[in-house]
């Protein structure tokens, strides 16, 4: 059996689904890198309605070992208190965040026994890839810490193709640590991907339909 076969994602729609999120922010989140108090607060059972977050768990042999999260359209104001120190002079705040088809990528997970295993991280982002393009989302933003020994900063910019465009010292978690603000333009990662002839595209592409894959391409 293949690697990947092992590991499966979903979409949490019930309560069952969120308590196994909390548990992998418990372990991640909160005991290992203190980030939040209280993960439960993290993914509060309201949530679960909510049309513009989705979460996704990644489990191997049914265990819960990852968690991602999409926050669709996020509001401009939940950025105007971060304080942003922008790379780029010419950009504004608004050019990046208040857009349509904006998506913000977080509170991304994985339990610290199963880092090892890049097809939990490689499944998530799949998940989360195929139902942001279905959403019609075009470009997806995110935050990572510039101390985090685990920081997927390297491989978003250099794999990916996400682009810094931003810092900031202050965010919804609890960390000293630096931010930096990445954007990934996703047709121009599709065609990147593609390009390089990366095991990625084959992975994150396999499941879109042709509609998707020609919009990607266009």
């Amino acid at each position: 059996m293949r690697r990947e076969q092992l590991v499966t994602t979903e979409r949490v729609v019930d309560e069952t689904g969120r308590r196994d999120v909390v548990n992998v922010l418990h372990v991640t989140y909160e005991r290992e890198k203190h980030w939040v108090s209280d993960p439960d607060s993290q993914f509060p059972a309201p949530d679960l309605d909510r049309s513009d977050i989705s979460w996704f768990v990644a489990r191997v042999w049914n265990r819960p070992v990852g968690v991602l999260r999409m926050l669709y359209d996020p509001p401009i104001h939940l950025y105007a208190q971060y304080r942003f120190e922008l790379l780029d002079p010419t950009i504004r705040v608004e050019d990046f965040i208040d857009r349509p088809g904006m998506a913000e990528v977080g509170r991304f997970a994985v339990l610290p026994g199963n880092r090892g295993q890049i097809m939990i991280a490689a499944a998530l982002m799949r998940a989360a890839t195929i139902e942001a393009l279905e959403r019609n989302c075009t470009h997806l933003l995110t935050d990572v810490f510039e101390d985090d020994p685990h920081s997927p900063y390297r491989f978003h910019t250099r794999v990916l193709g996400f682009r810094p465009v931003a810092t900031h010292d202050v965010g919804e978690l609890n960390s000293s640590s630096r931010r930096i603000t990445l954007l990934l333009d996703m047709s121009a990662a599709y065609k990147r991907l593609r390009k390089r002839g990366h095991w990625l595209y084959r992975y994150l592409t396999d499941q879109l339909p042709d509609t998707l894959h020609d919009r990607l391409a266009a």
